[in-house]
């Protein structure tokens, strides 16, 4: 008897991605047989997965990019590739699906429910995207990254929380050092989109703190490759001690030895903070079309572990406000870092395990 086959529907970004390598991961070391579903672009971002997880690419596409001609062709590209995910699902007989997001999701997803196969998807964010919201009502279980999330009327979702990388789980609650009047790190993190606004607003900030607080500062801050250099000649002219680089590869080891991060509220950001269980300042994107940031960022702010200032108030003297308010109250930034402790969800790769293996085990659609 072959081992039974998971099939992972996912597109190309981090954010569908990183969830999709920790079930294939997880599923793998059971015994399963696993395969991503994903388009040609999906497929360039399949460097992290095990080499035993076979990569199919699907026909599929999105209304975001080319023109007219090209979006005039995306239904015709994803027909097709349901077409060819119906046939070779009916070869292969996987008895999962589970879907992560992305358009390159579309074809398994269809083939999918078409064929009955008991069917699942993984929103990372507070608000489901386009994709998931397609399926939301054509699948057996939703599993929801953050919470809570918003779903249509009548659909229940389940809490399984982001999975996140094994480097992180190493410093899962990680004693945290409140602030004093000694040496304290700030770590400043945006996403790739916007992070312009972190560049402007966090130096002047924290040149603005008094300096009692100021001099025991020590900032690590992600700016973008054109804010590089404006950013490190700032701190260096006010005499504060920066490390400003493009992209840390030690996250883990710096929000270990943080008292409190300023950053975007990307659904993997949000969990990686409150794994380790640190005090933070979130800047949700404004640009973002379903306003997600700001959902990702509820639970972390409403838990009394997080602030929340969108970018309409994230100015200098009302940041360098808040920065001294949670340096300058031992008690209330430790209790802030308990706060985020307690709304982590360290398991949440096993708790996805488990739904696979509950849908495995029950009835059909």
């Amino acid at each position: 008897m072959p081992a039974p086959l998971l099939i992972i529907a996912a597109g190309g970004t981090g954010g569908h991605m990183f969830p999709a390598q920790a079930l294939a991961e997880a599923m793998l070391a059971k015994g399963w047989r696993v395969r991503l579903s994903t388009d040609a672009r999906g497929a360039r971002y399949t460097g992290g997965f095990p080499d035993a997880v076979e990569v199919s690419v699907v026909g599929s596409a999105t209304f975001a990019r080319g023109g007219i001609a090209a979006k005039l062709a995306v239904p015709f590209r994803i027909l097709g590739g349901a077409f060819s995910a119906i046939g070779r699902m009916i070869k292969d007989r996987p008895v999962v699906v589970v879907g992560f997001g992305g358009y390159p999701a579309i074809p398994a997803m269809t083939a999918a429910w078409v064929l009955r196969i008991p069917r699942m998807i993984h929103e990372q964010n507070g608000v489901l995207g386009r994709v998931n919201q397609l399926f939301a009502k054509r699948v057996d279980q939703i599993a929801c990254g953050t919470w809570p999330t918003e779903l249509p009327d009548g659909v229940e979702g389940i809490h399984t929380g982001n999975p996140v990388r094994s480097a992180i789980l190493d410093r899962a609650g990680a004693p945290y050092i409140p602030p004093g009047d000694y040496p304290m790190s700030i770590v400043v993190m945006g996403g790739s989109q916007g992070a312009r606004i972190l560049s402007d607003v966090v130096p002047p900030a924290i040149a603005n703190l008094p300096m009692e607080m100021r001099r025991n500062i020590r900032v690590s801050q992600q700016a973008r490759e054109e804010d590089l250099e404006r950013v490190t000649d700032f701190y260096a002219a006010e005499g504060i001690k920066a490390d400003v680089q493009t992209f840390f590869t030690d996250v883990p080891e710096r929000l270990a030895d943080a008292q409190l991060v300023i950053a975007r509220s990307g659904a993997s950001t949000v969990a990686d903070v409150s794994i380790v269980g640190r005090p933070a300042i979130w800047v949700p994107l404004a640009v973002a079309i379903r306003n997600e940031q700001e959902a990702n960022a509820c639970e972390l702010v409403n838990a009394g572990a997080a602030v929340m200032m969108k970018e309409d108030v994230f100015e200098v003297d009302a940041l360098s406000a808040e920065i001294a308010k949670i340096l300058g109250d031992t008690d209330a930034a430790l209790q802030m870092s308990r706060a985020a402790l307690a709304c982590a969800v360290p398991d949440a790769t096993n708790r996805l395990e488990t739904l696979v293996e509950t849908l495995a085990n029950g009835p059909q659609a």
